[in-house]
């Protein structure tokens, strides 16, 4: 009777096995929402990356769950949002603490597969967590070649620290070898090339079963690094780090090609979801990446921060060569492939994400989500979004703002006033969903003394610069946001609460309403660049 009974399970198991999909999630680090040929980026080739959109769905209201590396891992990584669970900040490197990172109590992809029979890699940037215990291999993957930490070189002259454990920090973090598994190996290549590498071996080396593959590039993530090969196809960038930034993308593109024709090759395309994101928004200034129409940037709680280029691909299931508008987020990857393989739940952790395929081919005309939310707790920033309405809390204490990003994508107009029934609705689902969430579990990386040194240099080095030449700084131009020729109450307030965040300096936003009327000499309620100038000269 046991062994009818064991053959029974095991053939049940060999024909779910059968109709499991692969599962391949690309993801890069920092990319600006317009640096993709799919959301309409002319200066930067990406025709690899583009055949996923191109052969699949390319959704224009696409999230990821953070504006920063670390906690928006998280969120992808376990199907929920990270705030559920205390990781709201980007970790420090620290190898010798364990709680720094992804709490053992809550699943990752890979745990949530292996019931059911899949392998899973990853390749490339982990960022949960520097402690042998939340080592990839300790927390369901089945391989791993990649770096711990948040960043990396790129270039293997450059990794001169053998053991990833003993790096004392970030900085050094980057200078490590890859981890192939648990053994440091000797960089031989341009980073992002090794890292195409291993993903085309995992994809050869596991194509008899089903896998998860999470090629996590950490291009174009600072430093900006690349090689001649890549460089050389932009001539006609002058920009020097644009042009580094568009060579970085080219590298990644080139990889994605490679992945996409080796699952080709092994007749593997109608058998494997590829997804193509980011973690989160680009830093402009930083890296010089574009986030087009979107205001902000990596950080912050406007569209600009969190919205990411996103496309899913699935020969023969998912449509292609279609645009979905509707809300999607990062959450619903581990959703996606938890239904379709059958893996089991687990109720006492339900998942943020929803089963996106019933959606994308149109079954489902609903919207998978009533909301998207977003909460950065050291800021007390807010973000709820619902249908084509954005809430938005700027800073601890602010008013609520409004927005119809249908109409206002570049999140301009506060609607706030006209429409106060549509701000109740979603201030009542923000108290809703923050009554569910816990308090960081953990210092992030801002709090560590190497980061509030160079807070302290960036600030010397900007105050030097203003003595030296105003030109080098134009504080009206900073604060005319839309770039009318006019600096708006809003607008002055918005960026003298960000830069007191940024410093940990203490204002309000009555304080810096009344220096914009002290500033506003004829009281029309703008300042024009005439005006602005005559104040500084009357202080």
């Amino acid at each position: 009777m046991k062994k009818t009974i064991s053959s029974a399970l095991l053939t049940a198991a060999l024909c779910v096995q059968a109709d499991q999909p692969n599962l391949i999630v690309i993801m890069c680090d920092d990319l600006g929402y317009a640096d993709v040929g799919f959301n309409g980026c002319k200066d930067i080739s990406t025709p690899n990356i583009d055949r996923i959109a191109q052969g699949g769905v390319r959704c224009t209201s696409g999230y990821a769950t953070y504006s920063v590396c670390g906690p928006s891992r998280a969120g992808f990584m376990t199907g929920r949002y990270e705030q559920r669970f205390g990781f709201e900040r980007n970790p420090q490197y620290q190898p010798g603490d364990p709680n720094m990172g992804l709490p053992k109590d809550e699943r990752t992809i890979a745990e949530t597969l292996k019931p059911v029979g899949y392998t899973s890699g990853v390749i490339g940037k982990w960022h949960l967590g520097a402690h042998p215990g939340n080592h990839p291999l300790n927390r369901g993957f089945d391989f791993f070649y990649g770096h711990l930490g948040g960043g990396h070189r790129y270039f293997p002259e450059e990794l001169t620290l053998q053991d990833s454990y003993a790096a004392k920090n970030e900085e050094e973090s980057y200078k490590t070898w890859i981890l192939r598994n648990h053994e440091p190996v000797p960089p031989e290549k341009y980073l992002t090339d090794a890292f195409s590498d291993a993903a085309v071996e995992f994809v050869t080396e596991n194509q008899k079963q089903p896998f998860f593959l999470f090629l996590s590039y950490n291009a174009p993530h600072n430093p900006l690094q690349a090689t001649e090969k890549y460089l050389s196809r932009f001539p006609n960038i002058e920009n020097e780090k644009r042009k580094t930034y568009a060579a970085m993308i080219s590298a990644v593109d080139d990889g994605v090609g490679r992945v996409l024709d080796t699952l080709e090759d092994r007749n593997l395309s109608k058998k494997t979801i590829v997804f193509f994101l980011s973690d989160n928004g680009g830093p402009e200034s930083k890296n010089a990446s574009d986030n087009g129409a979107l205001r902000g940037g990596k950080g912050d709680a406007w569209e600009g921060g969190f919205r990411v280029p996103y496309a899913v691909m699935w020969t023969g299931t998912v449509p292609d060569g279609t645009v979905y508008d509707q809300p999607v987020s990062s959450l619903d990857v581990l959703a996606t492939i938890a239904d379709l393989s059958g893996a089991p739940e687990d109720s006492s952790r339900p998942l943020d994400g929803t089963n996106l395929i019933p959606y994308l081919t149109g079954k489902n005309t609903g919207a998978p989500h009533e909301a998207i939310y977003l909460r950065k707790f050291d800021g007390g920033q807010y973000t709820v979004r619902s249908g084509d309405y954005k809430m938005l809390i700027p800073w601890q204490g602010a008013a609520a703002q409004l927005y119809n990003l249908e109409k206002d994508i570049g999140e301009e107009q506060n609607i706030a006033a006209q429409h106060p029934e549509t701000l109740q609705e979603l201030e009542t689902l923000r108290r809703k969903w923050d009554s569910q969430l816990v308090e960081p579990r953990f210092l992030g990386l801002i709090h560590t003394d190497a980061w509030q040194k160079k807070l302290k240099r960036q600030d010397a080095a900007k105050q030097k610069s203003k003595t030296e030449s105003k030109s080098k700084w134009d504080w009206f131009a900073a604060l005319d946001k839309n770039k009318d020729g006019n600096v708006t109450e809003n607008e002055w307030v918005d960026w003298s609460m960000h830069e007191a965040r940024r410093r940990g300096r203490s204002t309000t936003e009555k304080q810096q309403k009344q220096y914009f009327s002290n500033r506003d000499l004829n009281g029309d309620g703008v300042i024009p660049r005439e005006e602005f100038e005559a104040g500084m000269e009357k202080k």
